[in-house]
């Protein structure tokens, strides 16, 4: 029982040592400046990684873009199949998702929701019928919604 207490008084005194408890005290954390050094190398690779992820997104946008305006088109195929022609411009794109007048054996909705008419920027798919070799278009204005040359469409008839 001695040698217990001897231990334990012994872990004491190291315990209130001055020089252990100022050794102890330096380990406790980071400094200020060690956590700016690693905040800053975080916002460098951020930065340095952000353009790239951009890039990406983009680029899916783009591939989006082109995948609804082929299951735009299968749909205008289908409409044209059970109508005998496509819709007119004045109906537009709704024609596959609401029966117009002018389409009495309309057996849609061809596309489910009217949403999957908008692209990923939030802008309506445009839709021109007839075009110059009475077939129709349908394309995307893109990011900013307005015409461009570089503009996604799709041709059919």
């Amino acid at each position: 029982m001695f040698n217990k207490i001897a231990s334990k008084s012994a872990f004491l005194w190291r315990s209130n040592n001055p020089n252990t408890r100022h050794h102890r005290r330096n380990d406790a954390g980071y400094t200020l400046l060690e956590l700016l050094v690693v905040m800053g190398i975080l916002a460098l690779l951020t930065a340095m990684a952000t353009p790239q992820v951009m890039g990406y997104f983009s680029k899916a946008k783009t591939q989006t873009v082109q995948v609804q305006i082929q299951n735009i088109g299968t749909a205008l195929e289908l409409y044209y199949m059970e109508n005998g022609s496509y819709p007119s411009a004045d109906v537009g794109l709704k024609a596959l998702v609401e029966a117009p007048a002018e389409a009495p054996r309309w057996n849609g909705p061809y596309i489910k929701k009217a949403q999957n008419l908008v692209d990923p920027w939030g802008n309506p798919y445009q839709y021109n019928y007839p075009v110059a070799n009475g077939d129709y278009e349908v394309f995307s204005l893109g990011p900013k919604g307005k015409a461009a040359s570089t503009r996604v469409k799709f041709s059919g008839g």
